[in-house]
């Protein structure tokens, strides 16, 4: 059988400070506790207060400064593949390069570099010009994305797998374009002497829109790649008759594009190639500056989104692509095309958005 133990003697707080004599009530110590401070000088602890502070802020700044660091040594990222050849995955900017080189990591031509990862310079705001070395193989079509300075990427002739016309990147062959640089522009400027952009108003606006702001796509091109015109600050754009393929995002916010022209041979005319069989998704969307657009009937693509918010109201008249004109009867149309959500541009109607109009069996307006 168990017995109880006696339990504690508990005294009650008036025997406690009975037991504190008066004269150190203000003062007394309790073993394991802080010495009482009342009564105590303290014309040092400002000082100390400070003090601490200030090393605090050292402290925190310091780690900061060397985390920084930490982040721009590490300039590469990389994979190592299968073949011994690497991968570049990520590059991140220390702040001050304008210009770059993909060619070998650290130099060391035993360590070529054949790949370039999707978003491998990811937004980057500080590059002007990549040169793409002899060793590259594989460029993910997303490598460039948003990256707002890039003026030119320019390829090494000895490169047997891309090459480029002007700085814009393509496959050896010129059968897909690759990257039109957001900031191309400027590098055409600065090629032919002007020092700033020109508006309409202004004297020889013209020949400043033919050498700046208008490009040509080589007549071998069959693809434009995913992303490769996004935002281009373009005004006329030129197909060759042989463009088969526009992938998504392929000029997407391309707000200044106004004329799309197919060239076919010594002619030209309005619009999309005849023989375009597909139109990615968001493949025009913002560009508010088009406003004639022509379906031809040997497309079988459009993807979602393809011409969202080509369209707007201004002073209650619609401006841009107001209407769709396409080669096919309606049936026909239905039938063949697959169209994904949204594909036509829409605008406010009342109280809800209203798709523009579709006008089959369209004749395309000459030139």
């Amino acid at each position: 059988m168990k017995t109880k133990k006696n339990a504690p003697e508990i005294k009650t707080t008036e025997e406690l400070m009975r037991e504190i004599p008066e004269d150190e009530i203000w003062t007394y110590r309790i073993d394991g506790l802080q010495e009482p401070q009342i009564g105590k000088d303290h014309s040092h602890s400002t000082g100390k207060k400070i003090l601490t502070i200030v090393t605090l802020v050292i402290a925190i700044s310091l780690s900061i400064y060397f985390s920084i660091r930490a982040v721009h040594t590490q300039t590469y990222d990389f994979n190592e593949l299968d073949d011994g050849t690497f991968e570049l995955v990520k590059f991140s900017n220390p702040g001050d390069l304008k210009t770059l080189t993909v060619d070998c990591v650290d130099g060391d031509a035993a360590k070529p570099i054949t790949v370039l990862h999707e978003y491998a310079f990811n937004c980057d705001d500080k590059l002007e010009s990549i040169r793409i070395g002899a060793n590259v193989k594989t460029i993910d079509g997303k490598s460039f994305y948003s990256c707002d300075k890039l003026q030119a990427i320019l390829v090494d002739e000895n490169n047997e797998n891309f090459c480029d016309i002007d700085g814009v990147l393509y496959t050896k062959d010129l059968t897909r374009v690759i990257c039109h640089p957001m900031d191309h522009d400027q590098y055409l400027r600065s090629k032919n002497g002007y020092k700033e952009p020109m508006n309409p108003e202004d004297d020889g606006y013209d020949a400043y829109v033919e050498s700046v702001l208008t490009y040509r796509l080589p007549e071998q091109t069959k693809t434009v790649g995913m992303l490769a015109f996004n935002y281009a600050e373009i005004v006329n754009l030129y197909l060759p008759q042989g463009l088969e393929t526009i992938e998504t995002m392929a000029f997407f916010k391309s707000e200044t594009l106004q004329n799309v022209y197919t060239v076919d041979g010594d002619k030209q005319y309005r619009s999309l190639p005849d023989g375009l069989t597909y139109i990615g998704s968001d493949a025009f969307s913002y560009d508010q500056g088009l406003h004639y657009l022509f379906i031809p009937d040997s497309v079988t693509f459009i993807g979602h989104h393809a011409f969202w918010d080509t369209v707007y109201k201004e002073n209650g008249e619609l401006v841009g692509v107001s209407v769709i004109h396409a080669a096919l009867d309606e049936e026909t149309f239905k039938k063949q095309v697959h169209t994904g959500d949204q594909w036509k541009p829409q605008y406010d109607y009342m109280l809800f958005k209203k798709s523009v109009d579709v006008q089959y069996n369209a004749e395309r307006t000459a030139e």
